[in-house]
């Protein structure tokens, strides 16, 4: 079976970026600012009910993760 990217929603993957780390700096309307104390950079993650897999994917690219450590996650 192939490791592809969970169909998530925007909340769903708040949820699982704070239990590695992450915190949420602000939201303004439909999106949330994540940062990361040990990270210098930011995340932005749409509070959309279905994530775009691009969307997805940018995300945990940035965040350091990949699929797997995703789906331990949830």
């Amino acid at each position: 079976m192939s490791e592809g990217l969970p169909v998530l929603s925007g909340r769903q993957l708040v949820k699982a970026l704070e239990r590695t780390g992450w915190q949420l700096a602000r939201q303004r309307g439909s999106h949330v600012r994540m940062k990361h104390p040990a990270r210098p950079s930011s995340l932005t993650v749409p509070l959309h009910r279905e994530l775009k897999r691009g969307t997805l994917s940018g995300i945990l690219n940035d965040a350091g993760l990949d699929p797997s450590q995703l789906r331990r996650l949830l």
